[in-house]
């Protein structure tokens, strides 16, 4: 195991009736005026706007909407938000949605305290050190932003998608009322549950050795989602279902099940430049992607795949011939998956053949500068993933 540091201070209000506490807990992190951060129209609807903004009223804290979300959230949203928090006066930022309005809204917090473009921390790499203040009333549980100090935007010119991250951008607080997921549709609850899975083996697929402890947890949670998702596909209104696949959707992504090892990631940047050229949905993405990628890099340590696919999805181990047994692990997944309602290939994701190169080119790897923790991957390695998921 490596040294590591953990320090994540978000405070969680979790359960039926925790939005009650928005405006207490955004006067006990300094909050006077608020930026209410959304996205479509679906959180006035359902009533849950109408919730948040009952606490803000009932403890006098005034607030500015701006709506417009959109799923791989934009950089035209995010220059608009810095504006109206610098003209208004904004000190603290309410997220009221997903992983992508809370992405949309760390962005502005960070963009509207800096001197430049807050493109620079999402081009350069460079760490958000400074922002506003962020709480986040989570409605999906998918990417874990909640309790993440991550963003990722897509910038409009060039539709390039990519990431920022510090610990400045970690949320002061969040409200995790499983109930707010129940009016989902099957669909985007399938591709959050996508997006939680591939967050965990992000970071159980890992060449540092004697991570019991967190090899353990990954897999827990994974045989967690594998029990629980097909319950609430069936019955959405399956409260203690959506409760485990909520707090799974954060703990996938604090970094607890991450910490001390060495992590991959190549997953989630050969598929954002599918959900930037597309506009598909992240975990829609990730679940064509994800098992194409394991079947591509299986061999370079083949023992993780066979823990994996006995630990998490009960194959019998095959002695004679344990790339069978891996196998066996990476299509029960990628099974699952379809299961739920996810694609399992390009054309089922809407994407093209004839796009490739260009998907490997935005992506801007070089075998100099190579993708990915577990194996280092090139231009040609990109490549061959992206046409193994056709």
């Amino acid at each position: 195991m490596e040294n590591f540091t953990f320090y994540a201070p978000t405070y969680f209000s979790f359960g039926k009736g925790s939005e009650k506490d928005i405006g207490a807990l955004v006067k006990r992190f300094g909050g006077k005026k608020v930026l209410v951060h959304y996205g479509g129209g679906s959180v006035k609807r359902n009533g849950i706007f109408d919730k948040v903004i009952a606490s803000l009223n009932e403890s006098n804290i005034p607030y500015v909407e701006l709506g417009g979300v959109r799923p791989n959230p934009r950089s035209g949203l995010v220059y608009k938000g810095i504006d109206i928090c610098r003209k208004e006066n904004i000190d603290f930022i309410l997220a009221v949605g997903g992983g992508s309005v809370i992405d949309s809204a760390k962005a502005i917090a960070a963009g509207t305290v800096y001197d430049g473009d807050f493109w620079d921390y999402y081009s350069t790499g460079k760490k958000v050190d400074r922002a506003l203040p962020v709480g986040t009333v989570l409605t999906i549980a998918a990417a874990g932003s909640e309790g993440s100090p991550d963003s990722v935007i897509t910038h409009e010119d060039g539709m390039y998608k990519r990431g920022a991250s510090g610990e400045a951008l970690r949320p002061k607080f969040s409200i995790l009322n499983p109930e707010f997921t129940e009016t989902l549709p099957a669909y985007q609850t399938a591709c959050g549950i996508s997006d939680i899975m591939a967050h965990v083996c992000e970071r159980y697929f890992s060449n540092t050795k004697n991570v019991e402890i967190t090899d353990r947890l990954c897999e827990g949670v994974l045989k967690a989602m594998i029990e629980e998702s097909p319950k609430v596909i069936k019955n959405p209104h399956d409260y203690e279902a959506r409760a485990n696949i909520m707090w799974a959707g954060m703990v996938a992504h604090n970094n607890i099940v991450g910490v001390g090892r060495e992590q991959d990631w190549s997953s989630h940047a050969i598929e954002h430049e599918l959900s930037a050229l597309y506009d598909v949905a992240h975990g829609a993405g990730l679940a064509v992607i994800v098992p194409a990628w394991m079947k591509y890099v299986m061999k370079k340590n083949l023992g993780k795949f066979v823990q994996f696919a006995v630990r998490v999805w009960g194959c019998d181990m095959n002695f004679e011939n344990p790339e069978i047994t891996a196998m066996e692990g990476i299509n029960r997944y990628s099974a699952f998956l379809t299961s739920l309602g996810m694609p399992s290939n390009f054309k089922e994701l809407g994407a093209k053949e004839e796009d490739i190169p260009t998907l490997v080119k935005h992506l801007g790897a070089t075998d100099e500068n190579p993708i990915g923790g577990y194996v280092k991957l090139g231009p040609k390695d990109i490549e061959a993933i992206y046409r193994l998921a056709l």
